[in-house]
């Protein structure tokens, strides 16, 4: 009697076609999702549901993110995010990519809010399997880099204006206070807010003046912080590869206990809803006391740490949450905000000599001092100066595409505290000054 092995393995062959990806995407599913997306659009079907934005925005960030790969020496640069993060700007502002894709995608962006899915569950993933015993230590080391860095930052950056050409109170206020302030929600909108009632002109004015101040100045850090990526690849002794401090706080390494065998699916699950917890936390106390969401929800994380609540397995949960989204959600992200957000005219507004000299010399005066001062401060310097630079990044999506291009996304919880909270004390010391002189 002949018996047919209905388990029998898949051709060789087709294994290895399999291993072959454009980005994070299999290489025949890749191809098959194209022609359905394009038979969708023919049709004229293109909806904002889950699932069709989940295969356009992941064909989407997969190929930038294998464009931004093969680029040389961008490649090695962080080339992956930059590309993800501004080339389909530049594409809508052609019209190459149409409007039947950009509305739903806009639509589905601004609506979800998925960047927050994303940071929290990095957040959690990074948090939770830290050495608990050194967090602390970690987030007490990088607040006197992150300080002497920002005065620096000003001096310097106001210098190299000035020498430009540029008057010193749009240097201060209209591009360092900007380019530090946090991003656009923490920071260009209450900071336009601000000035228009100072000046007495209106806020949208003095938003478009700010915008291509804060867009470019994010992708200098992303630059930047992929060019230290570089630097710790041929200087091994100067990296932790994730790792901030050099006292061995190994940010994934989390308690000494390790699960052994395969991860319950449960505990993946468990540590989902702890980051989904967490945020709605984070949601409550901004609209209770002012806070913001992103600085609670973690500051929660690091109690639960501290308190000694995570047990070793949902530990182990939130390594591997951790790891799904950053290999398949991080560049479709990028690749949303940068259709649905980043406006190709605001960045090229920016585009003046005297300007991106004196923004790409703050940037670059941040994670020059946060490299500097590490050793002396017990952290790793290439990790130290990435942190730092995050100062300079456009809110959560500008963390995610600088640590993205630096491979090091296990430093979001630092550079959360860098962007978020370094950029509110930013806003806050540049409006007193501003309605002085003012």
């Amino acid at each position: 009697m002949i018996q047919h092995n209905i388990a029998a393995s898949p051709p060789q062959t087709l294994v290895k076609v399999f291993n072959y990806k454009v980005g994070f995407i299999p290489l025949p599913v890749y191809l098959l999702l194209l022609l359905l997306v394009a038979g969708i659009m023919s049709v004229k079907k293109i909806g904002t549901d889950l699932p069709t934005m989940i295969a356009i925005l992941g064909l989407g960030g997969a190929t930038c993110a294998e464009i931004g790969k093969r680029i040389p020496y961008l490649g090695k640069m962080g080339g992956s995010a930059i590309i993800a993060a501004f080339l389909p700007s530049y594409l809508v502002s052609i019209n190459v990519i149409p409007q039947t894709l950009v509305e739903p995608i806009t639509s589905f962006t601004k609506s979800s809010n998925f960047i927050y899915l994303f940071v929290s569950s990095v957040v959690v993933g990074s948090i939770f399997t830290m050495d608990r015993n050194l967090i602390l230590k970690g987030f007490a080391k990088i607040f006197l880099p992150l300080f002497i860095g920002s005065i620096l930052a000003f001096i310097i950056g106001g210098l190299v204006g000035l020498a430009c050409g540029l008057d010193l109170k749009q240097i201060v206020f209209f591009i360092s206070t900007p380019v530090m302030g946090g991003g656009l929600g923490e920071g260009a909108i209450p900071l336009s807010v601000g000035y228009s009632e100072i000046m007495g002109i209106d806020s949208g004015k003095v938003l478009a003046q700010l915008l291509p101040v804060i867009l470019v100045a994010n992708l200098f850090a992303i630059i930047i912080c992929g060019f230290l990526n570089m630097i710790g690849r041929r200087y091994p002794h100067l990296t932790g590869n994730g790792q901030l401090q050099v006292t061995g706080d190994n940010l994934l390494a989390g308690n000494k206990q390790e699960v052994k065998g395969t991860i319950d699916v449960n505990w993946v699950i468990s540590a989902g809803m702890c980051a989904i917890t967490l945020y709605l936390a984070g949601v409550l106390l901004h609209a209770l006391f002012g806070l913001p969401g992103p600085v609670c929800m973690l500051f929660l994380a690091v109690i639960l740490k501290l308190s000694n609540l995570i047990p070793a397995p949902l530990e182990q949960g939130a390594k591997t949450l951790f790891q799904f989204f950053l290999a398949s959600v991080t560049y479709p992200l990028l690749f949303a905000n940068s259709v649905a957000v980043t406006h190709w005219s605001e960045l090229v507004a920016a585009f003046h000599p005297t300007i991106l000299i004196t923004i790409f010399v703050t940037v670059a005066t941040l994670a020059l001092v946060g490299f500097l001062m590490a050793k002396k401060m017990g952290m790793y310097p290439v990790e130290a100066g990435i942190v730092t630079a995050c100062h300079s990044g456009l809110g959560g999506t500008g963390d995610i595409a600088i640590l993205t291009a630096a491979e090091r996304m296990t430093l979001l919880p630092f550079a959360q505290i860098s962007t978020r909270i370094g950029g509110a004390i930013t806003v806050m010391i540049a409006l007193l000054i501003f309605a002085q002189l003012s």
